[in-house]
């Protein structure tokens, strides 16, 4: 079946600051063929580390610009997706066409055409909700070795609450969304540049189908698709895993905040106290010269 979708120009990414790494592509993926998915992938291909870095809502790959010269540094593999709707990859342009599994599907098999190995999962929103699933699939089970978790949450379908409510309103039915000013309301130092960079990917609205609904796929009643796999992952994570872990927090996040993460804290076997960086916000990443250099010495890789 063909998925109606638009692809953003190359020339928006022309003038991405702090952001040259090598893209690469794949319009074969099983399961998606015919859309083209688009990746950062940097650092040795043979590395004994690999770190796979997943964006969430409404940001793409550039949300890790910060944290990715610091796991180079160590010899690592870097690997940053755009989910299919974010950044470089294509955009389907129905909103019916994302679905929890069409975007859990797609991460599964490009790790699965990589042979990504000895993974560090790298999470936050919408990345940790899918990526914190990923290991109830056997065979991202045994790639898996270590996680960097921010400022996300399992959904098993156990209810939302009112800031919640009202962004997913939002997302869905403001007649303008824009994502760099959105991710500029939480994290006042971005300069116009990178302000510019988050927007990149939406030349217009037509774009932004993936971006609008993705707030509204949460499973956060019990009959939502996604509730089951992240049932099966809270019994993983809080019985099964053995691997280090790594918490950042941001303090300032009114939804997936302190008392969010720290629940996350227990739920996670062997998870220690996590690093809360008190006038944060929610896209932790742009606090990246901190947090990565505190989890890369929290696992005594620096």
């Amino acid at each position: 079946m063909t998925i109606a979708a638009v692809r953003t120009p190359e020339d928006r990414f022309a003038n991405i600051p702090d952001f040259d790494y090598p893209v690469y592509y794949a319009d074969d993926l099983p399961g998606y063929e015919g859309l083209r998915a688009a990746w950062i992938d940097t650092g040795p291909a043979d590395a004994e580390k690999t770190f796979l870095c997943l964006h969430g809502e409404p940001s793409w790959s550039f949300l890790y610009r910060k944290m990715i010269p610091h796991f180079t540094a160590t010899g690592a593999r870097v690997v940053c997706p755009d989910f299919f709707g974010f950044g470089r990859s294509d955009k389907p342009t129905e909103l019916e066409t994302y679905t929890f599994d069409f975007h859990r599907n797609h991460i599964l098999a490009l790790v699965e055409r990589l042979d990504l190995k000895n993974v560090t999962l790298v999470m936050h929103d919408w990345g940790g909700i899918i990526g914190l699933t990923l290991p109830v699939d056997e065979d991202f089970k045994g790639r898996l070795s270590r996680l960097i978790i921010m400022n996300t949450a399992l959904a098993i379908g156990a209810g939302e609450s009112a800031g919640f409510n009202k962004w997913k309103e939002y997302a869905l039915t403001t007649p303008i969304f824009d994502a760099g000013e959105i991710i500029a309301g939480k994290t006042p130092q971005l300069t116009a540049e990178e302000v510019a960079a988050y927007n990149a990917p939406y030349p217009d609205s037509s774009y932004q189908s993936g971006a609008r609904t993705f707030p509204a796929l949460v499973p956060v009643s019990p009959d939502m698709d996604g509730v089951a796999v992240s049932k099966q992952a809270v019994a993983f994570w809080s019985s099964e895993w053995s691997g280090a872990s790594f918490m950042a927090i941001g303090g300032t996040d009114p939804v997936v905040g302190p008392p969010v993460m720290n629940i996350m804290c227990r739920l996670i076997k062997g998870c220690p106290e996590p690093l809360l960086i008190k006038d944060a916000g929610h896209f932790v990443q742009e606090w990246g010269d901190v947090v990565a250099p505190a989890a890369l010495k929290a696992f005594g890789d620096i």
